[in-house]
């Protein structure tokens, strides 16, 4: 989270393909080295981890800014729609390929960190050979703007703080976060635990549980990813022939449908884990 400050402000004043490719390597190497940290160390893995969030917030804070420079209208909202839409398909990913690895490697855990670290490798490549820099507010420059490194930080921060459309969207976003953080962390075993409670098995007493379910949990995650985006994308470019406020009015809806759906996942989970997982 502080990261993301100071990477929003460097981003707009810096290179930011370099601050990028610079974050991705360290985010590599950093998942790289905690898959060498043994069981009984935490905290050497929380401090990883904790590095590993820090370079993260360098890709995910500069790169909507690169991709709104480099496309308008429409377009602009297409592909800022591509970009997160590969959040819960690679989350989804991450399940399946970990759930894989982890099983092929007898349930040793730590080789599943060590898949990762080449596809960064390959994010890196891609961006040095492929994307170039664009100028900051080159598809805006038809309309009188001062480019951030003009003001000043505190300046910057006094704007956003009086754009009550911005705070209360920053707002929703994190609770949407939380929930979504809390669901990809727990969701898995709640989903193994529900399979023994409904089919009498005893319970998980190994390092490494519920396999099958974060592979099923992933193919979930990838298959209403890829769903919720293009139906949200199509819903809202139609809406907004009527309605220029069809965005947060979609996005709203959505939330507002999901609650009951999550609710209903608890409540089937010891009674039908086809039902808990159309749910889910």
């Amino acid at each position: 989270m502080l990261c993301s400050l100071a990477f929003g402000y460097v981003g707009d004043r810096w290179n930011r393909k370099n601050i990028m490719c610079a974050g991705i390597s360290f985010w590599s190497i950093m998942i790289l080295c905690s898959s060498f940290i043994p069981n009984d160390y935490f905290l050497p893995l929380l401090l990883i981890k904790g590095l590993i969030g820090a370079a993260e917030a360098s890709f995910s804070t500069i790169a909507p800014s690169i991709i709104a420079d480099l496309f308008v209208a429409d377009q602009r909202s297409r592909m800022l729609a591509i970009f997160y839409f590969v959040v819960p398909v690679g989350c989804g990913l991450g399940y399946i390929v970990v759930s894989k690895v982890t099983s092929a490697a007898g349930g040793d855990w730590h080789w599943a960190f060590r898949v990762t670290p080449g596809m960064g490798l390959l994010a890196v490549l891609l961006m040095v050979f492929f994307l170039k820099e664009p100028p900051r507010g080159a598809t805006d420059k038809k309309k009188k703007i001062n480019l951030p490194s003009a003001n000043s930080w505190m300046s910057d921060v006094k704007k956003l703080f009086r754009n009550p459309s911005f705070m209360f969207s920053t707002l929703g976003v994190t609770a949407v976060t939380f929930v979504v953080s809390a669901i990809g962390l727990w969701c898995p075993s709640f989903l193994g635990r529900a399979r023994n409670i409904l089919y009498e098995k005893e319970p998980c007493q190994t390092a490494v549980c519920a396999i099958d379910d974060s592979l099923i949990f992933g193919a979930i995650t990838v298959f209403s990813g890829i769903l919720g985006v293009v139906a949200g994308v199509e819903i809202s470019k139609r809406y907004k022939k009527v309605n220029p406020r069809a965005d947060p009015i979609v996005c709203a809806c959505g939330m507002l449908m999901s609650a009951p759906f999550l609710f209903l996942a608890l409540i089937f989970g010891n009674i039908s884990l086809g039902a808990t997982y159309v749910s889910v």
